[in-house]
């Protein structure tokens, strides 16, 4: 008899079991197959700080959150709809998430006294009744595969480390999924292995048959594809983006890409992808640490090039100097932090958005800089170019600020076309520009742009142009070292209006209050943008109106900011710190606004958000 084929219009999986069990790569196939498939979606992995935790203990649990829809969705849910649970530690950590009814597939095969007791459970939650709200689904998930595998020459260690592929081709026959893909991307990872490569897709195709044949799944689910603008697509996540974005700006400015570097999470990827195109003209240097990876990248931007260095929120701290540095010889600089729970080295792995107040006012003097922070994964491509923009035309360091959500998840991209992206064309300095007595010329360093304040970029060597550097204060103009008071409080004064003036080159902040009658803004930045238009969206359909607004230029703000702060009678700001945008937002435009703050090293749910919301709307 065919199995029933029931439609539903979104759902939300958690993949989860040891830091050793794939859980990472399981959810990635899933994601990409579900991407190919067309269905709008989006992801939060969550995994250790250890390369490989204890097994079967709570802190090494890893897991990967995917939510995939036929419509327009923002974040990867609140809560999962189906839970994967490799083993006791998975279940524990995860249950509290699931709403009663939730499916929960389990492997039994991991279940063991040893295993219970390890994390803390008096009696298996399989058997004593705990698990009555679910609809449990018991699956030896290790036996079976090993059973599928007996006749491939690999160890059982082996046979047993596929159950990944057995679970992941269960769920894509439950929730018809492409399979072509995984297949071609498992012969391509195990080319070398064949064995292995074939033991791996008999695994997937097992998992696979045993959910067209088994009787405790008679339902399978059907999500039909999203409706989405005509174009090419693909699924991204935000460090491959950002690094996409990065030499999409290099090629569009004629510039070189020089990465300086040292590793460190979340911020790794970028280093990793970036190692990879080399036919771009990308350059990658991996330092010994953050201060040299800086001022590598500050040194190769003196040279020419489009200096990039990338860190997470402990780097961004030891290269502060170094920024100052590129401040005051106003030489283009990217500096990328993708933030992460601190203080110190806090949570390596969770994510968090408190760099902010660093960004602004973290370097000693008056040293101002640019910030720019993408609101979603794909977003982190768009503000890379920005990024480029702002430094190439004002000739500035500028600090785009991502963080550990947005880094490591995912969504689907429209691939843009080269021609639509904006011309970031950069013209060097190659005359004198200043006129001697004797009616020769010189080079003037800081004879300045009227319109952007930017001074001109003069590559060393060029014949004529030689020219002073340092982070000794120069004087307006010609450059020289100089104590004057008044020249330094004019130089000081003339870098923040080069900042300043940024402004006038950045849209405005746009405003989403479909009502128009609303009394109640929520203004966000960075990765709360999509859990808060997620939960503006609930409060709507529950007939309230709420305006929403979000940053993604924080220094300086849109010309507009203060104006649309001012005209509501609240405005809400949720961020992952304990106030900073609130602050800055306050001591600007002189608003009372109303902090929300979570430092959990998770985003933000929409419920939480939408409940927030109701409660201000009510007061208001």
């Amino acid at each position: 008899m065919p199995k029933q084929v029931q439609q539903v219009d979104r759902v939300i999986i958690r993949f989860a079991g040891d830091s050793g069990d794939g859980m990472q790569l399981t959810g990635d196939r899933f994601t990409n197959e579900t991407a190919t498939f067309g269905n709008d979606l989006a992801t939060l992995p969550n995994f250790p700080a250890e390369i490989r935790a204890p097994a079967g203990t709570l802190p090494g649990v890893s897991s990967f959150q995917l939510h995939f829809a036929d419509h327009d969705i923002m974040t990867p849910g609140d809560a999962p709809n189906v839970l994967v649970a490799m083993n006791p530690a998975a279940l524990k950590a995860n249950i509290g998430d699931l709403p009663r009814g939730a499916d929960v597939i389990v492997n039994t095969d991991e279940f063991t006294p040893r295993a219970l007791t390890k994390v803390g459970y008096a009696s298996n939650p399989l058997e004593d009744g705990s698990l009555d709200g679910y609809s449990v689904h018991p699956v030896g998930l290790t036996s079976m595969t090993v059973g599928a595998l007996k006749d491939f020459d690999i160890s059982k260690k082996d046979a047993e480390r596929a159950k990944n592929m057995f679970a992941l081709g269960l769920l894509s026959w439950l929730y018809h999924r492409p399979t072509d893909g995984t297949i071609s991307f498992l012969k391509t990872k195990f080319a070398s292995r064949p064995e292995i490569m074939k033991a791996n897709i008999a695994a997937f195709r097992a998992g696979y048959n045993f959910g067209e044949t088994t009787e405790d799944f008679a339902v399978s689910y059907e999500v039909m594809p999203a409706p989405m603008a005509a174009g090419r697509y693909r699924n991204i996540s935000g460090n491959l983006a950002l690094a996409y974005g990065l030499i999409a700006g290099s090629q569009r400015s004629g510039l070189p890409l020089f990465l300086g570097s040292y590793p460190i999470t979340p911020a790794s990827d970028v280093l990793h992808e970036l190692a990879k195109h080399k036919r771009f003209g990308v350059r990658t240097f991996q330092a010994e640490d953050e201060i040299a990876g800086v001022g590598a990248a500050l040194g190769a931007s003196f040279g020419g090039s489009l200096g990039v260095p990338t860190t997470s929120g402990p780097g961004l701290a030891l290269k502060a100097e170094t920024i100052g540095l590129a401040v005051s010889l106003e030489l283009p600089l990217i500096v990328c932090d993708i933030q992460r729970s601190g203080p110190s080295t806090g949570m390596p792995t969770k994510t968090e958005q408190a760099d902010l107040l660093q960004a602004m006012y973290g370097r000693n003097g008056e040293a101002p800089v640019p910030i720019v922070a993408p609101r979603s994964p794909a977003d982190c491509f768009d503000i890379a170019i920005e990024a480029v923009r702002i430094a190439t035309t004002y000739r500035t360091p500028v600090l785009l600020l991502s963080d550990g959500y947005l880094a490591n998840g995912s969504e689907p991209w429209r691939i843009p076309a080269v021609d639509d992206l904006p011309n970031l064309g950069v013209e060097f300095a190659t005359e004198p520009n200043h006129p001697r007595d004797d009616g020769t010329a010189e080079f003037w360093p800081y004879l300045r742009d009227p319109r952007t304040l930017a001074r001109p970029w003069a590559i060393p060597g060029t014949p004529g142009l030689e020219h002073r550097i340092g982070g000794i204060e120069k004087a307006d103009g010609h450059g020289n070292i100089s104590y004057d008071p008044v020249n330094h409080d004019f130089m000081v004064r003339t870098r923040q209006a080069k900042v300043d003036g940024i402004a006038a080159s950045i849209p405005p902040l746009e405003v989403d209050d479909p009502s128009g009658e609303a009394r109640v803004l929520v203004l966000g930045w960075g990765s709360t943008y999509g859990p808060i238009g997620a939960a503006c969206r609930r409060v709507r359909s529950e007939g309230l109106p709420v305006a929403h607004a979000h940053l993604r230029h924080l220094n300086p703000f849109p010309t507009n900011t203060g104006e649309v702060v001012q005209k509501y009678d609240k405005v809400v700001i949720p961020e992952m710190n304990l106030g900073q945008l609130a602050l800055l937002i306050r001591g600007r435009f002189l608003v009372d606004a109303i902090s929300y703050n979570r430092v959990t090293g998770l985003p933000f749910k929409a419920e939480e958000l939408a409940g927030v919301i109701e409660d201000v709307i009510h007061s208001a």
